[in-house]
């Protein structure tokens, strides 16, 4: 499996010209993915807490350009990811937004962790799922099919959420006491 470094992740984001605020919640949700990860290692043997942090890191690769080109970037990001050569990151970034499936019955992915780890960050700050959940449906539930959408993803990212936190010691309030906000910005130069 081919991971890209933390260095190459940066070299990207900073060939894409990412927005800086896009690039502040990018490391946000980077941050949830290593903790989560390294918190269910314990449960999920086969957890790679690399190829989750840089799939997070690189999730919304493509969204600067999204907003002239229109396009879906969380299908396009996926898509460069896989053809500069990382499968792996580029699945995991095109489920970022909605899972393939959900199941209840199988040990937590990185998809799922990466998915999850978006759900928790508006912009750059943790908040409740619930408060992240209402911000996308009122900034992207403006027509009727993505108001369903949205639906289905706030019924399936709590039983997420429950998945997730079921092996944890911590309740998913307590989240953001122990995640810091580690911008290294110095890595785009």
């Amino acid at each position: 499996m081919n991971i890209p470094t933390k260095k190459e992740c940066f070299k990207l984001i900073k060939k894409m010209d990412m927005m800086d605020h896009i690039i502040d919640h990018s490391i946000m949700v980077s941050n949830i993915a290593l903790f989560l990860s390294q918190k269910l290692k314990k449960y999920s043997k086969n957890i790679d807490t690399r190829l989750a942090t840089s799939a997070a890191l690189l999730h919304d690769i493509t969204k600067t350009r999204s907003f002239d080109t229109k396009e879906i970037h969380s299908e396009t990001g996926g898509l460069m990811l896989t053809e500069l050569g990382y499968p792996e990151v580029g699945d995991i970034i095109r489920q970022h937004v909605i899972l393939d499936s959900y199941k209840n019955d199988s040990p937590v992915s990185e998809q799922e962790i990466v998915n999850y780890s978006d759900k928790r960050v508006l912009h750059e700050r943790i908040v409740s799922l619930n408060k992240r959940l209402e911000y996308i449906k009122q900034r992207y539930g403006t027509r009727k099919e993505f108001m369903d959408r949205i639906q289905i993803m706030r019924i399936n990212t709590i039983k997420l959420e429950n998945k997730i936190f079921l092996h944890l010691d911590i309740t998913p309030g307590q989240l953001s006491k122990y995640i810091t906000k580690k911008i290294n910005k110095e890595d785009l130069a």
